[in-house]
């Protein structure tokens, strides 16, 4: 089954004329597998975008870690061939293939030329459905992950994201790296390996985009070929959470001249009907580069850090509105204190016309820039599908955003924002600031 949508939007490069028609077909394999697909012959290769629901979030207790692992060793040797004849077979004709876990999902993202489609479909499909995992490779990616492991326990950065996630979501699987633990990853066997790939990629839960030179028709050969013989099902997604936060601060101390700073509270989910206006809200406050009012208090005004910036971050089992800062030790503290003031003032007094118009030209002007060839577009089809967009959006995307108004950013600002819950977590060795949570 094939469903055909013809949206035209502004591009710029890619194989792409400028303002050129989109034609999203939504494609329905034989055996049943959804894609959407931009279907572009001038340039002779194709572009896939696959994800796998779930992610390093269906770790088995005990087992953190597992599902980043697996996926690390997707691409080390699959139905007798060991890692070099697979990569020899991959280099050979001209195919990249990419792995990657996080805690919502398994991508996958695969890009061939047209001539060699078949062997590259052969082999993405042999990694995906009959990956080796044997013993030397095992160790070897293990080693490369608690190599890894090492590292974050001497960077501030990961340091304040473990204390940060782990203070709001406890033992749900948000609350710990989906690397694992260099205890974990040590532990894990290959039995707990094979379990991680059953439980991780499965039929019920894929999304793929294609962009290139291929029928819709060839497409859904191609996803029965690729998915055929995996699990109908896999393991069930873990709880959603509720965020809860109360206003304070957290303090890690750690052995370095700068501190680092990560804040927020509950946030918004991505298909909340004001979802446009705190993405504008956003934008004025903290993610709009230099021109945000965060980057303007702190960096311009005082000189307090190099950059700070927010952002929405609706996850699949929580939504959080959470932000970053880093500053000397002797100043981290008046940081802190122009953020909750900041804070607090765009909850209560909104933000201007000039901030308005300002933000709405950028979001509008900068959107075309993201389509510029067959992988973005098929990234662009895959969070669609997954966000419960509909193919229209690329054409409807930037009315929603002009047509926020102050009255709905005044609004949004003021149910969103909450300094009441505002949490700090700051890693460093901080001067006069108070611990006042988790102490």
């Amino acid at each position: 089954m094939i469903r055909r949508f013809v949206l035209a939007v502004g591009l710029i490069c890619g194989g792409f004329a400028a303002h050129a028609e989109i034609d999203i077909q939504q494609v329905t394999s034989p055996g049943g597998i959804n894609a959407w697909l931009v279907e572009e012959p001038s340039i002779p290769f194709v572009a896939l975008e696959i994800r796998f629901l779930g992610g390093a979030s269906l770790d088995e207790p005990g087992k953190r870690g597992a599902t980043n692992l697996m996926v690390g060793l997707l691409e080390e040797g699959a139905e007798g061939m060991d890692a070099r004849a697979f990569a020899e077979a991959r280099d050979g004709i001209a195919a990249r293939f990419s792995y990657d876990a996080s805690d919502d999902t398994v991508r996958v993202s695969a890009k061939f030329l047209t001539e060699t489609q078949d062997e590259a479909v052969d082999l993405l499909r042999a990694s995906l459905v009959a990956p080796s995992f044997d013993d030397v490779a095992i160790e070897r990616v293990r080693e490369q992950v608690l190599s890894g492991l090492r590292s974050d326990e001497t960077d501030p950065d990961e340091i304040v994201g473990k204390a940060f996630y782990g203070a709001i979501f406890g033992d749900h699987p948000y609350g710990s790296s989906e690397n694992g633990t260099i205890d974990s990853v040590t532990a894990l066997t290959r039995d707990d390996i094979v379990t991680a790939h059953r439980n991780a990629l499965a039929r019920d839960r894929i999304y793929v985009g294609a962009a290139g030179d291929i029928s819709a028709e060839d497409l859904g050969a191609l996803l029965d070929k690729l998915f055929a013989d995996l699990p109908e099902t896999g393991a069930p997604q873990p709880a959603d959470v509720d965020v809860q936060t109360t206003a304070g601060v957290t303090v890690v101390p750690f052995d370095t001249p700068q501190s680092v700073a990560m804040f927020g509270h509950k946030g918004m989910k991505r298909d909340d009907p004001d979802f446009f206006a705190a993405y504008v809200m956003n934008t004025i406050f903290g993610g709009g580069g230099f021109e945000a009012r965060l980057m303007h208090e702190v960096r311009e005004k005082r000189g307090l850090t190099y950059g700070i910036y927010s952002y929405l971050a609706p996850r699949e089992h929580a939504e959080l509105f959470l932000g970053r800062v880093a500053s000397a030790n002797d100043r981290i503290g008046e940081a802190v204190e122009v953020i909750r003031d900041e804070w607090a003032k765009m909850a209560s007094d909104g933000v201007t016309p000039e901030e308005l118009d300002r933000a709405k030209t950028y979001l509008t002007g900068s959107y075309p820039l993201r389509f510029d060839g067959n992988a973005p577009i098929a990234q662009i089809l895959v969070g669609m599908q997954m966000d419960d967009l509909t193919p229209d959006y690329i054409t409807t995307r930037n009315a929603k955003i002009e047509a926020v108004t102050l009255e709905d950013v005044e609004r949004v600002a003021g149910e969103l924002l909450k300094p009441e819950e505002l949490l700090f977590v700051v890693v460093g060795q901080p001067e006069g600031l108070e611990a006042t949570v988790g102490q």
